[in-house]
């Protein structure tokens, strides 16, 4: 079986949203302190990790929008591991592109993870990531919410065109209970269809939103796909 990663790499100092803390990491117990409480050579590390929901490769739920929404320990597994996939290939051609309603229209999307790939990853951790990314139309939201998307991911800085101050495909998404992975990457490695997603929350009580590990699996060795 075949494993894709489609998450980003998190690090001490990344900032994942602009205007957003940094993630900051630091040893809680460090080796060298640690040798005093074992014997035999025995050293351990404990790191003190301080970070935003809204760090890495993240999943929304829907309490992230929707005060009486499900928090990440109400979503079920169900809803975000094992899911059938399909990628929407929408690259950007120009700053601020609009995935539209024509590039998911009549997809076999019904109880899929729909992951539309921009190729805006390729910006990630620079100051370009920010400013100009794509995002997905609020008709293109309301379709697939309306045919039954189970899961809709983006490797773009934000699902919404954040140059506003509204956010129609999170309203629309979240309002369906349909979780959405932002900050994805990789996703030009997958097939248009035949694999599996996963996406698993941490089971965290009373939070919205938090970095989850996003992976493929395929019962063979995909070819990447065309540019």
């Amino acid at each position: 079986m075949h494993i894709i990663d489609l998450s980003q790499t998190m690090k001490d100092g990344l900032q994942t949203y602009k205007g957003l803390p940094e993630i900051h990491v630091c040893s809680h117990l460090s080796r060298e302190d640690s040798r005093q409480h074992y014997e035999d050579g025995a050293e351990f590390q404990i790191d003190d990790i301080q970070l935003i929901g809204n760090s890495g490769t993240y999943i929304d739920s829907p309490f992230h929008r929707y005060k009486d929404g499900k928090d990440l320990a109400a979503l079920s597994l169900a809803a975000t591991v094992n899911l059938p996939g399909i990628v929407i290939r929408a690259p950007s051609a120009s700053p601020w592109a609009s995935v539209e309603l024509s590039a998911v229209k009549g997809r076999d999307v019904k109880g899929k993870a729909v992951l539309i790939e921009t190729g805006w990853c390729r910006y990630f951790g620079s100051s370009a990531y920010y400013e100009g990314h794509p995002f997905l139309s609020a008709d293109a939201a309301q379709y697939l919410r309306d045919v039954g998307a189970a899961l809709v991911g983006i490797d773009s800085h934000n699902i919404d065109d954040t140059r506003g101050r509204k956010r129609p495909v999170h309203t629309t998404l979240l309002g369906a209970e349909i979780p959405i992975v932002e900050h994805m990457t990789n996703l030009n490695a997958l097939p248009d269809q035949g694999f599996r997603f996963f996406a698993a929350p941490i089971k965290f009580e009373g939070v919205g939103t938090f970095p989850t590990r996003a992976y493929a699996l395929m019962d063979d060795q995909p070819s990447p796909a065309k540019a």
